[in-house]
């Protein structure tokens, strides 16, 4: 399975917020859409970045004073990228290893979605859940025989 596969699976949710908007319209978005991040996008609608849940909180701890007027560019970070063609293994071991939460899918230059490690998870249990049904099966068919 790839990550195409994947993003065909969710609702078509790809939230962005303007680079200059304020960490206060981000929190807000946030809270609105229920989403744990956000991906940023410049002037000329390119990807600038991504700021989740654990920035804010880490803009909270690191500036003092009223965080919800700095700009999203102040606290948000390189986006982690991945690619429709890439297979949701390999990605689910990258978001692991780098501890990562989520990545934005990024197809001919342009952002076309965000998978999360809830995304992953719920793909894998699916799968686990199919395979765990097909051994049920193939164990009460050699028992009948």
């Amino acid at each position: 399975m790839v990550v195409r596969d994947l993003l065909q699976k969710k609702p078509p949710l790809l939230v962005t917020i303007d680079s200059h908007e304020h960490v206060g319209a981000a929190a807000r978005l946030l809270m609105d859409r229920g989403v744990g991040s956000l991906v940023v996008i410049d002037e000329n609608r390119a990807l600038a970045g991504i700021v989740g849940e654990r920035d804010i909180v880490a803009a909270l701890h690191q500036h003092p004073g009223d965080v919800r007027r700095l700009r999203v560019t102040a606290i948000m970070r390189r986006a982690p990228t991945c690619s429709p063609e890439d297979s949701v293994t390999d990605v689910m071991q990258r978001m692991s290893e780098e501890r990562l939460r989520h990545l934005v899918v990024v197809g001919n230059g342009t952002p076309v979605g965000v998978i999360s490690v809830g995304d992953i998870v719920r793909q894998r249990v699916m799968e686990l859940e199919t395979e765990t049904g097909v051994l049920r099966d193939y164990v009460a068919a050699h028992r009948a025989i």
